[in-house]
């Protein structure tokens, strides 16, 4: 298993680790196979969407940020309710094919970290399974 930190420094907030994934996935000698990409932190998330219009990244948090805002009804006593809400809706791993040593992405894909109760310092862990 691979692993990477990053720093948040928002709130909210999709930062694109494809970089460092790829990376990871290069140091673990597969070429061939599946690697997951997990958070281990209950307010932070991974998914993997458009990468090319930082437009989208913009959309997908302020729609996060209206469905779930900030201010309601919560009962967690640490006042994060809302970041555990949005990582239980973008999920907190993701799942790519791995070809060539490199994660197989389509022309648009970009794989993020989803910042949810920043800022904060992160690790991601990708661990690669195949020949």
């Amino acid at each position: 298993m691979e692993k990477f930190t990053i720093s948040t420094s928002s709130r909210t907030q999709f930062i694109d680790i494809t970089h460092e994934v790829s990376n990871a996935i290069g140091n673990t000698g597969i070429t061939s196979g599946a690697a997951t990409i997990y958070c281990p932190h209950t307010t932070g998330g991974i998914t993997i969407n458009e990468g090319a219009d930082p437009a989208v990244k913009r959309d997908i948090l302020h729609m996060l940020n209206s469905i779930v805002p900030w201010e309601a009804d919560y009962r967690h006593m640490e006042g994060n309710s809302p970041a555990h809400i949005k990582t239980l809706l973008t999920g907190s791993s993701a799942q790519v094919i791995i070809e060539n040593s490199r994660p197989c992405l389509g022309t648009w894909q970009r794989i993020f970290f989803c910042e949810y109760d920043g800022p904060r310092k992160r690790t991601v862990w990708v661990q690669a399974m195949g020949r």
